[in-house]
């Protein structure tokens, strides 16, 4: 995560959130995430869309809210599915979902 610009502990699941200031999505997400950060599941942090263009490059994100998922400071390197559908390419999910949704998909990580 380093090369991302990134610097902390990086010790189990810990999420970039590829967000906008001006995105209804992200705001409506946002408490999601904190409760989940609160209760100990996550660690994250969120970038705008505007001020990390080389990120939004890099993984190639044409939506927000957008989530990179990383296990131990390594981007994850599966999909993540849920009843059928996957949720999570190659580490990379795009879109908000409910509390559940985000729970289950921690749990396979």
């Amino acid at each position: 995560m380093k090369e991302f610009g990134i610097h902390g502990s990086y010790e189990g699941i810990f999420i970039i959130v590829i967000c906008s200031k001006w995105c209804s999505s992200c705001k409506l997400f946002a408490p999601v995430l904190k409760k989940l950060k609160d209760k100990g599941f996550i660690k994250f942090i969120e970038i705008d869309i505007d001020e990390n263009i080389n990120l939004v490059r890099e993984f190639n994100i044409n939506a927000v809210p957008a989530l990179l998922f990383f296990k131990n400071g390594k981007l994850l390197n599966k999909n993540i599915e849920i009843n059928g559908e996957i949720f999570v390419n190659k580490g990379v999910m795009i879109g908000s979902f409910g509390e559940k949704i985000l729970k289950e998909i921690i749990e396979k990580i």
